[in-house]
């Protein structure tokens, strides 16, 4: 297991699950507080770090920011 999958004791987030909630902040704000699709989403996710779109949509379940 690497540093990325362990979960911050402060509130049990991985650096990964951080990094996506952070992006998906951000662009909501460009978009005027918009839904973002997942597409644009996981070209900037990936600017951080690779994940597939399927581990993106994965995540985005487990934390409750998907429709």
């Amino acid at each position: 297991m690497s540093n990325d999958e362990i979960p911050d004791v402060r509130d049990g987030l991985t650096r990964q699950e951080r990094i996506v909630l952070t992006v998906l902040y951000q662009a909501q704000k460009e978009r005027g507080d918009r839904n973002v699709p997942t597409a644009m989403l996981w070209g900037r996710v990936c600017e951080h770090f690779y994940i597939s779109p399927e581990e993106l949509s994965e995540m985005l379940a487990r934390l409750g920011a998907r429709r």
